[in-house]
């Protein structure tokens, strides 16, 4: 990252509400202790913000890193040596003696040179690869540390998985160890670091903080070495989704992503928990069919109980619509819930197999997604604007004192037009017995009729099912007039049995 890039991260990161940012490493180039020095410089760092700054355990490296806070209010420095039996072995070839020493000069070099230092100086040290390190070592080398330090400000002991070597619950029995061994451990913060080789950072974190953990360091969607950091957002999500505050403002996720994109150039897999493009969307037939139908119950401001999804997608920033999408693993709860909450019609649950069954056959033609306006596109086309054969020219209705209702149509029939009038106990009876001597076997099963919008110039759609030649089948109309919309149905769905007989 370059300059400007950290200082829109960092402000962003403080106006989410961290205490504790550790903002770069200082001594490692020009442009990390340049940008500590920004920060500090310009009053970047709220009074109630720790600023943290890393640096391993030799004497240049800390007399860089303690110069570039010079004037911070406050700042942890982060004191750090390799404790590994790989790393005492194979990289620096020192006993458990002379690693301990590294330590202990790091800290005597700290407290000699922040004798008249103006900062708030609280120490943190970190063993690093603290899992390849026998348990009993570690404890000796930060008790050793903790006892050299003797209580001269605040002091943090960082246990990190700087590789992921256990199963989590392996890491946790190592954070209970060191609560019950570290020297004055009422005055110690105990802090857990992991990354993610096995993939389980997340459980090993959640289990350390069971198992008496004190802090969590972490990154945003899990940015770090090789597998990654701890991600701390989906942490701070997963106490969300059980009730507790994190104390993080973590509820726009869309904005996160573009200061995380936009800083680091990295993507987040659309998989990833609660901020992947995926996370809130449904392919299987049955999980949008649940979704649906919890959706329709849930109340809002009442306790989330929505079947498939953790949380309310809209309490960190996405929206409902991405929820669903449709492919030809889709069922009729997924379409229909997508023609409901894009276009208001509210498909009648005897009719949802027949409606999904055509998106499904358009998917596997395909073998891709389709969006929602081919959702409605295939909808239109097949149920609504069904006219090929039989189309309505004009119609009149004329209400009797005894509730019948007399039908005159006048209608194309195969490219002839044709005159046709019945009296029924209503227009789509008297309509259908006029169509009698063109279709005989013809009976209307179903129907329902709802607005499609709010107000008087809204538009009715109306959904019909009917038997003709003993096979059912669906249509629907839409238009400003009911009565238009009952008949368009009616004509749809005899239009779409000519069609079925043809193919």
């Amino acid at each position: 990252m370059n300059l400007t890039q950290k200082i829109n991260l960092f402000n962003y990161l403080v106006s989410i509400g961290f205490k504790h940012i550790e903002v770069g490493f200082p001594s490692a180039s020009t442009i990390e202790f340049e940008f500590v020095r920004y920060i500090i410089e310009n009053n970047l760092i709220p009074e109630d913000v720790c600023i943290q700054v890393l640096t391993q355990s030799r004497e240049h490296l800390i007399k860089q890193t303690l110069a570039a806070i010079e004037g911070a209010h406050s700042a942890i420095v982060h004191l750090y040596n390799s404790t590994s039996i790989a790393q005492r072995n194979y990289v620096f070839n020192k006993s458990k003696d002379e690693i301990i020493k590294i330590a202990l000069d790091g800290v005597d070099e700290i407290k000699r040179n922040i004798t008249n230092h103006q900062s708030n100086i609280i120490l943190e040290y970190s063993p690093e690869s603290f899992t390849g390190t026998e348990i009993d070592f570690s404890m000796a080398i930060c008790n050793e540390v903790i006892d050299r330090w003797n209580g001269l400000s605040p002091m943090i002991i960082n246990l990190p998985a700087t590789v992921e070597m256990f199963m989590p619950n392996v890491y946790a029995d190592m954070i209970e160890y060191a609560s019950n061994h570290l020297n004055k451990r009422d005055e110690i913060l105990l802090s857990v670091h992991t990354h993610n080789d096995r993939g389980t950072c997340t459980a090993a974190t959640e289990l350390a903080l069971l198992a008496g953990a004190d802090r969590v360091e972490g990154t945003l969607f899990g940015n770090g070495e090789r597998t990654g950091n701890l991600d701390i957002t989906t942490v701070a999500l997963n106490l969300v989704m059980h009730g507790i505050d994190p104390e993080l403002n973590v509820y726009n996720l869309e904005e996160m992503e573009t200061v995380y994109k936009e800083s680091t150039g990295m993507e987040i897999p659309q998989r990833h928990p609660y901020a992947g493009d995926l996370v809130f969307t449904a392919f299987s037939g049955s999980h949008q069919d649940a979704i649906k139908k919890g959706m329709s119950k849930y109340q809002k401001n009442t306790q989330w109980d929505v079947p498939y999804l953790t949380i309310d997608p809209e309490d960190i920033g996405k929206k409902y619509e991405a929820i669903i999408r449709i492919n030809s693993q889709s069922g009729k709860g997924g379409v229909a819930y997508i023609l409901e909450k894009e276009y208001n019609c509210i498909i009648p649950k005897h009719m949802q197999p027949a409606v999904a069954t055509f998106i499904q056959q358009k998917t596997e033609d395909t073998g891709t997604e389709i969006s929602s306006e081919d959702v409605w596109t295939i909808f239109n086309e097949e149920f609504i604007n069904r006219d090929a054969w039989l189309s309505l020219q004009k119609i009149h209705t004329e209400l009797f004192e005894d509730g019948q209702v007399k039908s005159d149509l006048t209608i194309q029939f195969n490219g002839k037009i044709e005159s046709l009038s019945a009296i029924g106990n209503g227009p789509i009876d008297a309509s259908k017995k006029a169509l009698i001597h063109l279709f005989p076997n013809i009976q209307v099963d179903d129907y329902s009729e709802h607005s499609l919008s709010q107000g008087s110039d809204s538009k009715a759609i109306c959904y019909m099912s009917i038997t003709i030649d003993g096979k059912k089948i669906h249509g629907v109309g839409i238009d400003n007039n009911i009565t238009l919309a009952s008949i368009k149905a009616l004509f749809s769905a005899i239009n779409r049995s000519i069609g079925h007989k043809i193919q």
